[in-house]
C-alpha cells in the first residue's frame, strides 16, 4: 500500500484534479486515481467536460450497431476511424458487446504510429498487460475494460475489420493547460503500480474495503447497534451530532428486507437537512433484485448473510440513519447495523451522498424513463435499475438507449439498456441470460417468461459530473419509448447542495413487486427441459414458415413407446408467485403431430389434445388443466397419450407455455 499512501498526500497538494505539482518525485495517472482511491468519490469532479463516443444511431432509429453503418466517423486505409478525442483527457471506459474480429489501434498525440495495437479478441481476455483482469472483462455479453489511457493532445482509435458493431468509449477531458504524460507501450512502472493498486481494489469485491475510503493514518471507528423493529414503527440506526463521514454501513439480517412488499425503508440524513438524502426502500438500496439478493459488488450488495455499503457518506454537523416499517403486521425482528465512521468532516469541495428512488408504472408513452432530474453541482456515481414488463414473454422495452444530458448539453448516448451496464445481447444464450455479479456492473437477473431484467453500475471514473444540470435517462423500448414497461430505480450520486427534487417515496401499496398475472415460457428459445422420453425420441429447436410468419417452436419427435410407457416432454417451470394457474399450450397443428395431456403425479390433468391436421398451422391457446403451483420451480409434465391413425409419429411443436393465474393461495 505504500504508493497508495504517497499518492494520498500528493493528490492533495496538486488539487486533486489527477495531475502531480512541478517537484513531485511520482506522477499519478490521470482516470486511474479515482479508481483505486475511493476516498476522493464525494470531491466535486474538476473535468472540464465528459462525454461519450458510441456506435449510436443518429437518426433515432434502432441501427445502434447492427449493421455497422453508424459505427464509424470515416473508412480510411487504415481501418475505421471510430473515435477522435482532444486533449488534455483520458478515456475511463471502453465497451463493446459482440464478438468482432480483428485489430484496434490507439493513435496518440498525432503520432503517425499506435502506441496501442491489439488483437480485439486479446484486449478483453484480462491475459495481456496492462489490459488485465479485473480491470477489464468479457461477462454478461459484454467486454470492457476501465484501464485508464491519458493523452495530453490527442487520441484516435481505428479498427481494422470488415463492420463495427456496437460500442462505447467514455472519456473525460481536463481544462486546457492541464499537463498530463500520454499513455506509453510498454507502460510505465508507475502505471502498473497505480494499475495494481486498482486490480487489488477491485478484486475485493464482497469484501470490508472501508479502509479504502480515508486517506492512511485517519482513525476510524465501528459502532453496532441493535434495535427491535416493529409493525408501523421506525428505529434509530446511527446518530451524531458531530463532523465526520461514514465509510461503511452493513445491515442484518437479509432475509428481513427481502420479499416484494418494499415496505421497511432505509432513511438517511445529513446537516440537519429535513428531507432525507436517502429514503429508499432497504432492499432496493442494497442491490435486491425484484425482492431477492442479487448483487456483490465492489461499493454495495450482499456478501455472507450481510448487506454492505461502501461509499463516503461525509456530514459537516451531524447526521442520521434511521429504519421505518410501513408494514401492517407481522412479527418484529431484531435488525443489526454496522457503522464505520472517521471523524473528518466534509470538505468545501465536497458533495453529499444521496440515493433517488423512483418508480414509473407504466412508464409514459412517448418519453424515457428519468433516473435523475435535477440542478447543482455535483456528480452521478451509479445507479441500479428494475425493469418489469407488462407483458409476459417479451423484454423489447431493454432496446432502449440511455442518455446523459449535462449543463444542457446531451454528452453520453448509449447503446441499448443491457450495454448500459456493460452487457450485451440480451435473449441470447450464454450472454445477458444469468445473474452476473462484477466490482463495477452486473445483470440483476434474465426472465424472457416473466418479461423481467435489471442492471447495475457505478461510474467512479467515468461519473457523470455537473455544474449546473443533469438530466439522466432511459429509454423503453427501440424506438419512441412505445413500449409500456415498470421500471424501478435507485440513482447514487454526490451534490454540493440539497438537490431539488422529490425525496419522498410512495406509499407501500405503490412500491410492491408485480408479479405478471400471465407468464409465456417458449420451449423453442431457452426454458429449462426437465426431462423427456429416455428412448426413441428427439428434440430439436426449429422454425416452422406459417403464412408470412416464422415460428420459432421445440420439435420433439417419437416413434413406437418409451422405456416406461407413453412419451413425454417436461419443462422447469420458474413461476414469480404461488397460486392456481390455467395451463395454456400454443402449438404447431400438422400431419406429424400427437395427441397431448397434461399430467401431475402420474395423474391426468384436464382433456387431451389432439393436434393432428392434414396441414401445418399454428393454434391458438389451447387450455390443457389448472395445476396449483408454488413460487420458483416447478416440472410441467406433458404426456403423449395417442395419435391420429393417419400420423407416423407422437410429434409435438411447443411454440408457448402460457400459465394464467386463476387464484392465489392465501
Amino acid at each position: 500500500m505504500k504508493m497508495y499512501r504517497h499518492i494520498v498526500a500528493l493528490s492533495i497538494v496538486a488539487g486533486l484534479i489527477g495531475v502531480c505539482p512541478a517537484d513531485a518525485d511520482e506522477e499519478p495517472v490521470p482516470g486511474i486515481n479515482e479508481l483505486y482511491r475511493l476516498d476522493l468519490l464525494p470531491r466535486l469532479r474538476r473535468f472540464e467536460s465528459v462525454g461519450c463516443v458510441s456506435s449510436r444511431d443518429p437518426t433515432g432509429g434502432n441501427d445502434d450497431g447492427f449493421s455497422g453503418k453508424h459505427s464509424f466517423i470515416r473508412k480510411e486505409e487504415v481501418g475505421q476511424v471510430i473515435a477522435e478525442l482532444d486533449g488534455p483527457g483520458v478515456i475511463t471506459r471502453f465497451h463493446m458487446s459482440q464478438p468482432t474480429r480483428g485489430i484496434i489501434k490507439f493513435y496518440f498525440d498525432g503520432e503517425a504510429s499506435p502506441r496501442i495495437q491489439r488483437n480485439i479478441h486479446e484486449m478483453f481476455t484480462g491475459a495481456h498487460p496492462p489490459f488485465l483482469r479485473p480491470m477489464v472483462g468479457t461477462e454478461a455479453g459484454g467486454r470492457y475494460f476501465y484501464v485508464p489511457l491519458p493523452f495530453q493532445q490527442s487520441c484516435q482509435i481505428v479498427i481494422e475489420t470488415e463492420t463495427v458493431h456496437f460500442f462505447q468509449i467514455n472519456y473525460a477531458k481536463y481544462p486546457k493547460g492541464t499537463v498530463i504524460k500520454t499513455y506509453q507501450d510498454p507502460p510505465t512502472g508507475d502505471f502498473l503500480r497505480s494499475l495494481d493498486e486498482a486490480r487489488e481494489l477491485f478484486g475485493s469485491a464482497g469484501s470490508d474495503i472501508s479502509a479504502r475510503l480515508v486517506p492512511e493514518a485517519t482513525p476510524m471507528e465501528t459502532e453496532t447497534r441493535r434495535e427491535t423493529l416493529r409493525p408501523g414503527e421506525s428505529v434509530t440506526l446511527f446518530e451524531t451530532s458531530n463532523p465526520g463521514r461514514i465509510v461503511g454501513l452493513k445491515l442484518t439480517p437479509v432475509d428481513a428486507f427481502a420479499g416484494k412488499e418494499r415496505d421497511i425503508l432505509l432513511r438517511m440524513y445529513w446537516d440537519g437537512e429535513t428531507s432525507p438524502a436517502v429514503s429508499c426502500p432497504v432492499g432496493d438500496f442494497f442491490g435486491y433484485s425484484f425482492g431477492e439478493p442479487a448483487v456483490r459488488s465492489l461499493l454495495l450488495g450482499t456478501a455472507a448473510g450481510v448487506n454492505y455499503a461502501f461509499f463516503p457518506m461525509p456530514f459537516e454537523r451531524s447526521a442520521r440513519i434511521e429504519l421505518v416499517s410501513e408494514r401492517k403486521s407481522g412479527p418484529p425482528f431484531e435488525a443489526q447495523a454496522e457503522i464505520t465512521l472517521s471523524p473528518v468532516g466534509k470538505a468545501a469541495d465536497e458533495g453529499r451522498f444521496y440515493a433517488h428512488w423512483r418508480r414509473e408504472n407504466p412508464t409514459r408513452q412517448g418519453e424515457p424513463y428519468t433516473f435523475l432530474k435535477t440542478t447543482g453541482h455535483g456528480h452521478v456515481v451509479g445507479v441500479i435499475q428494475q425493469a418489469q414488463g407488462l407483458h409476459a414473454g417479451h423484454t423489447g422495452f431493454f432496446e432502449g438507449d440511455d442518455l446523459a444530458v449535462i449543463d444542457g448539453k446531451p454528452v453520453a448516448y448509449g447503446t441499448g439498456s443491457e450495454e448500459t451496464f456493460n452487457g450485451g445481447w440480451y435473449d441470447v444464450p450464454g450472454r445477458w441470460e444469468d445473474r452476473t455479479s462484477l466490482p463495477l456492473s452486473g445483470c440483476l437477473e434474465y426472465k424472457k417468461y416473466l418479461g423481467r431484467t435489471g442492471g447495475y453500475r457505478w461510474m467512479i471514473a467515468d461519473t457523470y459530473p455537473y455544474r449546473e444540470s443533469i438530466d439522466f435517462t432511459i429509454e423503453h423500448g427501440p424506438e419512441g419509448n412505445r413500449i409500456l414497461t415498470d421500471y424501478t430505480s435507485v440513482t447514487f450520486f454526490y451534490s454540493l447542495d440539497p438537490p431539488g427534487i422529490e425525496s419522498s417515496v410512495p406509499a407501500a401499496t405503490d412500491r410492491r413487486v408485480v408479479a405478471p398475472e400471465r407468464i409465456v415460457f417458449t420451449p423453442g428459445w431457452n426454458v429449462p427441459i426437465r426431462t423427456f422420453s429416455l428412448q426413441n425420441a428427439t428434440l430439436a429447436k426449429q422454425m416452422a414458415q406459417i403464412g408470412d410468419k416464422q415460428i420459432r417452436h421445440l420439435a420433439f419427435r417419437a416413434t413406437g413407446r418409451d422405456a416406461f410407457g407413453p412419451h413425454h416432454v417436461s419443462f422447469l417451470c420458474d413461476m414469480p408467485a404461488d397460486g392456481r394457474y390455467q395451463v395454456g399450450l400454443k402449438a404447431l397443428y400438422g400431419p406429424d403431430q400427437g395427441v397431448v395431456q397434461l399430467y401431475q403425479h402420474d395423474s391426468p390433468i384436464g382433456e387431451p389434445v389432439d393436434l393432428y391436421s392434414e396441414e401445418q398451422r399454428a393454434s391458438d391457446v389451447l387450455p390443457l388443466g389448472v395445476l396449483d403451483m408454488v413460487e420458483g420451480d416447478n416440472p410441467v409434465f406433458l404426456l403423449l397419450v395417442g395419435k391420429d391413425e393417419r400420423s407416423e409419429t407422437f410429434g409435438l411443436n411447443a411454440v408457448e407455455l402460457v400459465f394464467e393465474r386463476v387464484e392465489r393461495n392465501p
